[in-house]
């Protein structure tokens, strides 16, 4: 069963913090967890074993796995399962036998800015290509409502309504603009 060690107690209301799986057979493993959750404010579970490891994916999300890439060697090719079920955590394979706590600490920090960077990345990279998106509709939409209201036979109770929606999109176009400029 893994170990959870919280750096401090976690109410309901607080935001949650983090989790980092530590996954690993060496002794004192309990204490560089210890160590961890402190410095870095994570919530840290520990897992001596493949089974308990997996078992910690499926029922937690975790920021980063840490898999002692001694237990890697003696399992040879069973631990791929861990890999695979690691979700969004960044895995991180480390060998406890000859790293102390200071320089896991040292990974974990590298780990976490990679991470921290990646998901500014990745969510300017959604922002860009949502707004494109976006753009693309809104000009849609105000070419065919303007189309539709030169229209000779066009119902003046479709007009109106024609009209609304083409200030509406061109409203929506200005504020995108505008969001660019602020850019």
């Amino acid at each position: 069963m893994p170990e959870h060690i919280s750096p401090h107690p976690v109410s309901q209301e607080s935001s949650r913090p983090e989790h980092l799986l530590l996954i690993t057979a060496i002794a004192g493993a309990e204490n560089c967890a210890a160590v961890v959750a402190k410095q870095f404010s994570l919530v840290v579970d520990t897992a001596t074993c493949r089974r308990d490891a997996l078992a910690a994916l499926r029922r937690q999300s975790y920021a980063l796995v840490v898999l002692d890439s001694s237990l890697l060697d003696a399992a040879g090719g069973e631990l791929d399962a861990i890999f695979r079920n690691t979700g969004l955590a960044i895995p991180l394979e480390i060998n406890f036998a000859i790293s102390g706590c200071g320089r896991l600490v040292r990974e974990i920090r590298s780990a976490l800015s990679r991470r921290q960077l990646e998901q500014a990345v990745a969510a300017r990279a959604a922002t860009t290509s949502l707004e494109s998106n976006l753009r693309d509709t809104v000009a849609g939409l105000l070419l065919q409502s303007q189309l539709a209201l030169a229209e000779p036979s066009l119902p003046p109770h479709l007009a109106s309504k024609l009209r609304l929606m083409a200030e509406l999109a061109g409203s929506l176009r200005q504020k995108l603009n505008q969001t660019d400029a602020s850019a």
